[in-house]
């Protein structure tokens, strides 16, 4: 069933999420303490933007993310299993820690949910439950209590979150329908996340491609009729993102390069452009993207049509 909360007139609760994110990061380093994940064969698992999160976290913890459902398909080796889940409800994510048969944590922002109730470990990661289904700042705030728990110093995020929400690069909104976010390596997390943004807060089609997946066939039903958001990579994924580029150019696709920050805030410091841009493109638009359609009535019973 859907969440019983007051639904909003406009996108305030998510601007409000957005431009708190200093705030609520700020108390990260306190509320994980002096707790470190074990040194042993470390899953992280998720569902939707808390994937996105745990295949992050799985990057700065050298672990492995593998999908809620995907764990209760299927056994994965691994001592510990992470489970990211903000109000600690999901229940793919929950079956997926019912079924592992080691020692789990969980990072939330609920600590008498259900899911606290099952894990042996529960990181308190957010100050409080985010009111607007278009979840942001619950989203960063995992990123950083997960790197802080792989013993990385998180005390300076809070101001470099700060300074990109307020100076950092800003996306022009269109009115194109159709979007592209398109990413690899460290960055493809990132694209995920930034497309199912976009779904969520604006409603448009936005698709996530691997920089490699989308030069082998995807460019086919690309056009100038398509809004491409390439996330520069580094190395040699950065000379792949060179030749999507090119290659959209060709095509007269517009397209957006955004340069990516280098440690790991880098998946913190990439989704925020996204943020701002959702913000600015639901205005735009005139949509609300608090509720993500959950206040309409067909997309109400499609939500309450499955657990």
């Amino acid at each position: 069933m859907v969440a019983s909360r007051p639904v909003p007139t406009s996108g305030s609760e998510t601007r409000e999420a957005v431009y708190a994110q200093p705030k609520w990061l700020a108390g990260v380093a306190e509320r994980v303490g002096s707790r470190r994940f074990p040194g042993e064969r470390v899953l992280f698992t998720g569902c939707g933007t808390s994937f996105h999160a745990a295949q992050a976290a799985a990057d700065v913890a050298g672990g492995k993310a593998v999908e809620a459902l995907d764990l209760v398909l299927t056994s994965h080796e691994g001592d510990v299993l992470v489970a990211i889940s903000h109000e600690g409800t999901t229940p793919l994510t929950t079956e997926a820690v019912r079924a592992f048969g080691g020692r789990t944590w969980l990072v939330t922002g609920a600590p008498e949910s259900p899911l606290a109730k099952l894990a042996d470990e529960v990181v308190v990661a957010a100050p409080g439950i985010e009111a607007s289904y278009c979840h942001t700042k619950s989203y960063t705030v995992a990123l950083a209590a997960c790197a802080a728990l792989a013993g990385e110093d998180v005390g300076g995020v809070s101001e470099a979150v700060a300074l990109a929400l307020e100076s950092g690069p800003r996306l022009e909104t269109s009115d194109d329908e159709r979007w592209l976010v398109v990413g690899a390596g460290r960055d493809w997390p990132t694209a995920q996340e930034a497309a199912l943004k976009l779904r969520e807060g604006t409603f448009v089609a936005a698709e996530a491609y691997h920089t490699e997946q989308l030069l082998h066939g995807h460019l086919a039903a690309v056009d100038e009729t398509v809004r491409a958001i390439v996330l520069e990579g580094e190395g040699r994924a950065g000379e792949r993102s060179g030749d999507v580029v090119r290659a959209l150019e060709e095509i007269g696709c517009p397209t957006d390069v955004l340069p990516q920050a280098p440690g790991w805030e880098r998946p913190i410091l990439g989704i925020l452009p996204f943020h701002l841009l959702v913000l600015d493109l639901a205005e735009r638009r005139g949509v609300n993207p608090d509720r993500i359609r959950w206040d309409e009535e067909r997309w109400k019973r499609a939500r309450e049509s499955y657990a």
